[in-house]
């Protein structure tokens, strides 16, 4: 059970969509801590992303436009001979600004070949058609994710209970839609072995996919096999962030802190070959980017000769095994 007093503002929205039975499902919780339009994390007007007082983690956004002018270079290099000034370039998640402003997205200030950008919001409608080339930075991480628990022989789904102004994990009835999820798991190689199953990400990116467009699809995460979360990761993946530290309390400071929890790249690349994506990849980030970017790396580095600058630190810490080159992973595909 958390400890941690609960914001008046989230304990009605909580009470309110739980009704009389006081519990949530874990997604559901994580759906109202996360998204919901006055209470939700991603739905305030404040500075999350940076290393800024006040904010919570860094992304690859935080390098500066080196990542924005990567991920030109790899687009291009994806389309494979098709010409760019076909497809609009489409971010999908893209960080507001503090004051609640339309976000800027990584390509503003940053030169391309492409007929046009676009940026979508949390909490922005997504509408797509025609000729499209479709991004998410660490978007689908941050999808709300059911937890399960391998305890007396069966996968065993959690959820979120109010009790005494209090929240603490709690076991739900038997369900069928989580029967079904589970049918085909095998069981764990130990008691209490947990999986926080990223069904959210695979709901969004299915929902992004079965809209009419063609084109190129990319997303930089982090995510694990579907054998890594079934069997090396006893503790689930979930998380939460708050100023820059892992917190290991979820259900503390709901709508204050993040809430995420790896993808699960199999899933993922099911939802897109089922819609009718090919050429499909997963990548660490820093492979990715050398195969597909290396004339702008190139070009950077010989820019900067003679110097360690802040694009080069930049261009380091988005490719180093050590930093973000191993620890994120490129998901890419193509539909015609």
């Amino acid at each position: 059970m958390s400890s941690a007093a609960i914001p008046p503002a989230f304990l009605a929205a909580f009470r309110a969509r739980a009704g009389a039975g006081g519990v949530l499902p874990f997604s559901d919780f994580m759906d109202l801590a996360l998204y919901h339009p006055q209470v939700g994390y991603y739905r305030r007007a404040r500075a999350r992303v940076g290393r800024g007082p006040g904010t919570d983690f860094v992304t690859a956004t935080s390098a500066g436009p080196v990542f924005g002018e990567l991920i030109v270079a790899a687009c291009v290099a994806l389309l494979r001979g098709r010409d760019p000034r076909l497809f609009t370039f489409v971010e999908i998640g893209a960080e507001p600004a503090p004051d609640g402003a339309p976000a800027a997205g990584i390509l503003a200030g940053v030169a391309h070949p492409f007929a046009a950008t676009r940026t979508v919001s949390v909490g922005e409608p997504i509408a797509l058609a025609g000729p499209r080339i479709v991004f998410a930075n660490e978007l689908l991480d941050a999808q709300p994710f059911r937890r399960f628990v391998f305890r007396g022989g069966a996968w065993r789904e959690q959820g979120v209970a109010l009790r005494d102004a209090a929240l603490a994990e709690v076991e739900l009835p038997p369900d069928p839609s989580a029967a079904a999820l589970t049918a085909s798991w095998p069981e764990a190689p130990s008691e209490g072995y947990r999986i926080d199953a990223p069904t959210g990400a695979s709901g969004l990116l299915d929902h992004i996919a079965a809209m009419p467009w063609q084109g190129l699809f990319l997303t930089c995460d982090y995510g694990k096999t579907w054998r890594e979360l079934a069997e090396a990761r006893p503790e689930g993946t979930g998380r939460a962030y708050f100023q820059h530290r892992q917190e290991p309390d979820l259900l503390a400071r709901p709508g204050e802190q993040d809430l995420t929890a790896h993808v699960c790249w199999d899933w993922l690349e099911a939802v897109l070959a089922a819609r009718g994506f090919t050429d499909l990849a997963v990548e660490p980030q820093e492979a990715f980017f050398t195969l597909r970017s290396g004339d702008t790396i190139a070009a950077t580095i010989l820019e900067e000769a003679g110097r360690f600058s802040a694009k080069k630190a930049a261009l380091m810490q988005l490719l180093h095994p050590s930093l973000y080159g191993q620890k994120f992973q490129v998901l890419s595909g193509f539909r015609e």
